[in-house]
């Protein structure tokens, strides 16, 4: 073949290459429950990590999480937040710099928070932990509806509550929560694995399983059966705050960055993933401020409607780590990542605008910037 018509046929070829439509886009949503911005922000609270009464060793736990300049002791607690995705994405809810993520339910618990994130709207009917149904369309089963996304939706959490926030008898997508195993056709060893250690773990009948087991049969059915829209919901660091462990809230919230990174890595060297998925992380509620009332969240409890939020990934501009942009709340995620995925969020129940329009009260419009 000669040159010219060498070049001729790898020029037509770039064209078509380049005028194939991309596959429809992915979406990661991570939460860790009840976790502080005053530490994703500032790292290790000066005032609770020297108290003996919430830490064992608190010479050790110092020399884990401890450093005088807050730039390098919020590394030393999530280097990979601090390291590569504030590099790769945004970072929202320091207050410090005039920017506040809040919830929008007047009650500051995890069912009332789950709720308000994956249904757009932060309903007041919705008042306490329960174990009762909910009546609200989530997002999860909303996408799961429609033709790009059937049967290629995923859940993981470790708190035994999700099926019932989720109502998984109606929403119909897979789920896997608390200490229930994980079943499907073809397991693999690992699945099988883990499924043995959840049988035999002394805890196994709390309301909550070790992030572990979670982030573990969460990779392996990710890397196996690649579903588009996967959330996985972790829950030891508010179960280490409520029984005032500060040296347990923070390593669990260490072993969160570490999940995010092996999480970070699969996506981005997966072709199924790779350039085509986004990312939003963040928490249901805050918790007290004060070395007296951190271990409590809720509606009397100040700072537990202060939450974060992290977005990197395809679907997002990066913008590092976001100062003086006003407000936003976390029952705007809803509709925001349905957009992203180019399903509109169209529930029958009230659902707050994307984060990129308004917000449902307040006086901030100032949102997250779509690609």
């Amino acid at each position: 073949m000669k040159i010219p018509l060498l070049l001729a046929f790898l020029f037509f070829e770039f064209i078509s290459v380049a005028q194939q439509p991309l596959p429809p886009p992915n979406v990661f949503i991570i939460t860790t429950d009840g976790f502080r911005w005053q530490e994703i922000f500032n790292g290790a609270d000066s005032l609770i990590i020297n108290d003996p009464d919430y830490v064992k060793d608190t010479a050790l736990l110092k020399e884990m999480f401890w450093h005088d300049d807050v730039q390098e002791r919020r590394k030393k607690l999530m280097p990979f937040v601090w390291q590569t995705l504030v590099k790769k994405g945004s970072i929202y809810g320091n207050r410090y710099f005039d920017n506040k993520v809040n919830v929008a339910n007047a009650y500051r618990f995890s069912y009332a928070g789950y709720n308000e994130i994956f249904t757009g709207y932060a309903d007041p009917a919705i008042i306490g932990n329960r174990k009762k149904n909910n009546p609200n369309q989530n997002l999860l089963e909303y996408v799961n509806k429609q033709p790009d996304y059937k049967n290629k939706i995923a859940a993981f959490a470790s708190w035994d509550l999700f099926e019932y926030i989720f109502n998984r008898k109606r929403s119909g997508f897979y789920l896997n929560n608390g200490h229930e195993p994980v079943v499907h056709d073809s397991l693999s060893g690992v699945e099988l694995l883990a499924n043995g250690v959840q049988e035999y773990a002394f805890n196994n009948r709390q309301a909550t399983r070790n992030d572990m087991l979670t982030f573990v049969t969460a990779k392996e059915y990710i890397q196996n059966n690649h579903p588009k829209v996967v959330f996985i919901g972790f829950g030891e660091t508010d179960e280490y705050a409520h029984k005032g462990h500060y040296d347990g809230y923070l390593q669990s919230a260490h072993l969160f960055d570490e999940y995010l990174a092996q999480l970070w890595y699969l996506v981005n060297n997966d072709p199924f993933y790779k350039n085509n998925t986004s990312f939003i992380i963040t928490t249901d509620h805050g918790r007290g401020q004060k070395p007296a009332n951190w271990v409590r969240h809720g509606s009397l409890t100040p700072g537990s409607s202060s939450t974060w939020l992290i977005t990197a990934g395809n679907g997002f501009i990066p913008e590092g780590e976001i100062k003086n942009k006003g407000e936003i709340f976390n029952v705007q995620l809803a509709q925001t990542i349905t957009d992203l995925l180019g399903y509109p969020f169209a529930p029958s129940h009230p659902v707050a605008d994307p984060l990129s329009g308004s917000v449902p009260s307040k006086n901030s419009n100032i949102g997250l910037t779509l690609r």
